[in-house]
């Protein structure tokens, strides 16, 4: 069996307020996240699951527990090598999309390898070809204003998958999205996972979660469910029912009258 993209054997987060104040945000937590899952993290808010995503993310260090990242013991890097770590291996996507406004589209998506040591048009051969990735190829040299809200997070997408991640993480990405924009999102995040992406998804709306495979559910600092996602959705037929409505037949309905 592969080895797991996270593993995480009780981790805890206890933040102090005050110099004295122990704020417990996380618990015990333990449980693994193997290659190809979609995963949706669940809970309310203060369940800890943001607390949980900034700890898989590299972007804090645990009080106490280990957390392995592909393999990588990151729990007791100095801050220095976990954003090393970070930069390598994970891929983030916010519900801003946090885009550079003067800049293109292909230049917002090449910008995380401007100091990986690679020349201009290097990161530009790879930018382009995330973008084609996620469907953005003819938006290439199309700044943040220029595109629609669905387009901006694809090329936020575009931007966390240029370094290519073994982890893609997505925090609330259709949250400042409608409905329709939402399901064209999900299923670009459906296809990257059927690519063989690993993704965990954090949100609060259960209809979200329901694109993903498992389901885990935080409250108050623990893990209190962890299931298969029983008859997930698919973005993909969801798009094309949008695009493809049925006709209305019946009584009030306008007929095509021949002579």
């Amino acid at each position: 069996m592969a080895l797991p993209v996270i593993a995480v054997r009780e981790l805890t987060k206890v933040y102090i307020l005050g110099g004295k104040t122990r704020v417990p945000a996380l618990q015990g937590v333990s449980l693994e996240v193997y290659p190809g899952e979609f995963v949706a993290i669940m809970g309310p808010s203060g369940s800890g699951k943001s607390t949980f995503m900034n700890l898989v993310g590299c972007l804090d260090r645990p009080t106490q527990g280990e957390y392995w990242l592909a393999g990588n013991l990151v729990s007791r890097l100095s801050t220095d090598k976990l954003a090393s770590v970070r930069n390598r291996l994970v891929g983030f996507v916010f519900q801003g999309f946090n885009l550079l406004g003067r800049a293109t589209a292909l230049r917002n998506v090449a910008l995380p390898m401007v100091y990986a040591g690679l020349s201009r048009r290097e990161r530009e051969r790879r930018a382009r070809i995330v973008l084609q990735l996620v469907g953005l190829g003819d938006r290439v040299h199309h700044k943040p204003a220029e595109l629609s809200g669905g387009q901006q997070q694809r090329v936020a997408i575009a931007r966390a998958l240029i370094n290519g991640p073994a982890l893609l993480l997505a925090d609330e990405p259709t949250g400042n999205l409608d409905s329709h924009t939402s399901v064209e999102i999900m299923g670009v995040l459906q296809a990257l996972n059927e690519q063989g992406l690993t993704i965990v998804l954090v949100t609060h709306d259960p209809n979200i979660a329901q694109y993903a495979r498992r389901r885990v559910t935080f409250l108050d600092g623990r893990v209190v469910r962890d299931e298969p996602v029983l008859n997930p959705r698919s973005a993909l037929e969801e798009w094309n029912a949008l695009m493809n409505p049925p006709a209305i037949e019946g009584e009030g309905a306008v007929k095509e009258v021949s002579s």
